[in-house]
């Protein structure tokens, strides 16, 4: 028996929500999620661990008001250590209802006049809003950013990505136009939602005409990849220049924080277009069914906390083989001269 410091008062809350919810008793279910609130600070992991997908299980019974505060308490769950593949699917079919509502929203807000969108986690849900676009657009509007969070947390286990693959092209095209009507680019969902697993890819560095296979799981931006590539290349002794410092890599692999860096290189596609550190390693375009990536020398000093964009999600690069010269120059065929 887990012996807990509330006296399970917090597991006590989530069957008393699970029964109200099953009997469709919305004043015992706001009563009951007020106690999971009061009592999440006193529970303990193993009440998380049971919690969580219990919570999720419930998501598609819960009135759209609440559902999205209960998807982000399973998330909390998933952080202190609830099975996020259990939860994940649950929380993923309410994100997919939530982004089919919230491109509604922008849809029929540009019919009803336009303007400035009202910005969508002000919690608020007032009369013009609900009357221009309808109440189920509203709040999948006002909701969205709770999505957003629950469903990183599920992101950033790289077995939840795997379970997700197959669904995640459809929840990104989802995104999209709600992004280019809004205005909004839900960075942190767009950005884990592009996370590559198992992916190998090409370097190239031009400069001294030597080429590199390597592989790349759970690098959320290009900062993240440049620094890790630094290392792997630079600091393993395959090209000259500033190898980043043992502490530079180790917060952009699984350490917690931040530090300065310095930029090695500059990431360039194979027609010659920047690759931006600010976007993501899906941004470097596929050739013969593998990531093709260049390295020039860098055009001016960049700087940069090194570390990563998602403090829970893991990220490696590993360096496989070193390619022979033939192999290089066929590489390097794809490519433009450098600019």
């Amino acid at each position: 028996m887990i012996s807990t410091p509330n006296g399970g008062r917090f597991l006590d809350a989530v069957a008393g929500f699970e029964t109200a919810v099953r009997e469709r008793d919305g004043q015992r279910s706001q009563h009951a999620m007020q106690e999971i609130q009061q009592h999440y600070g006193d529970a303990a992991e193993g009440e998380f661990v049971q919690a969580g997908p219990r919570l999720a299980a419930l998501l598609a019974d819960v009135p759209p008001g609440p559902r999205a505060l209960v998807a982000v308490l399973t998330g909390a769950c998933v952080e202190q250590g609830a099975d996020a593949t259990a939860c994940a699917p649950y929380v993923f079919d309410g994100l997919a209802e939530a982004l089919t509502g919230a491109g509604e929203f922008c849809e029929r807000w540009a019919a009803t006049g336009g303007g400035d969108l009202p910005e969508p986690d002000d919690g608020s849900l007032d009369d013009t809003m609900v009357e221009r676009v309808g109440q189920d657009a509203a709040l999948a509007w006002c909701t969205l950013p709770q999505w957003e969070m629950a469903s990183v947390a599920m992101l950033n286990h790289s077995a939840v990505r795997a379970q997700l693959a197959e669904r995640r092209p459809q929840l990104l095209a989802a995104l999209r136009p709600v992004q280019e009507a809004s205005g909004h680019d839900f960075k942190c969902l767009d950005h884990a939602l592009l996370v590559l697993d198992d992916e190998p890819l090409i370097a190239l560095h031009r400069p001294t005409g030597t080429g590199y296979a390597l592989r790349m799981s759970g690098l959320a931006d290009n900062f993240q990849l440049h620094t890790l590539l630094a290392d792997a290349l630079v600091g393993g002794g395959h090209i000259e220049g500033r190898a980043p410092s043992a502490e530079e890599v180790a917060v952009c692999r699984d350490a917690p924080g931040q530090v300065p860096t310095t930029g090695s290189f500059n990431l360039v596609t194979p027609g010659g277009e920047w690759v931006w550190n600010e976007g993501t390693p899906a941004d470097i375009p596929v050739v013969d069914g593998v990531r093709l990536l260049v390295l020039d020398p860098p055009p001016y000093e960049r700087g940069w906390p090194a570390g990563r964009f998602f403090p829970g999600m893991t990220g490696a690069l590993v360096l496989e083989r070193v390619l022979d010269a033939r192999e290089t120059r066929g590489w390097l065929e794809h490519c433009a001269p450098a600019k």
